[in-house]
């Protein structure tokens, strides 16, 4: 049997690539991501909202958009976002991935 849908309703990938050395580009895990992909994860279990047909909270290698970071990226629709601290979290986490409309303050 072949279903369309994807396995999670969201997945969210959190860039936690750290570069190294004094004239290296920026990079999300020097802008706390590891926290905040923590926090995300958290509180999505909390929520109920974790497992399959649900929604996923990933930890990611390298993005390529680190100049415009920390970022996290939520599939299936592509959207890119950058946030400060926990508070954008949740704020992408209950308009997001929970009210399905995407928080443009955020977006990039």
């Amino acid at each position: 049997m072949n279903d369309e849908r994807p396995f999670y309703q969201h997945h969210v990938f959190f860039c936690l690539n750290e570069r190294e050395g004094k004239d290296a580009r920026p990079s999300c895990a020097k802008c706390g991501a590891e926290g905040a992909q923590k926090h995300a994860k958290k509180r999505i279990k909390a929520l109920g909202l974790n497992g399959p047909g649900k929604v996923r909270i990933n930890k990611s290698g390298c993005l390529d958009r680190c100049e415009e970071g920390p970022v996290l990226v939520v599939y299936p629709e592509g959207t890119w976002y950058t946030y400060v601290d926990n508070a954008d979290i949740d704020d992408i986490i209950d308009t997001h991935l929970v009210g399905g409309k995407v928080v443009e303050r955020l977006k990039i």
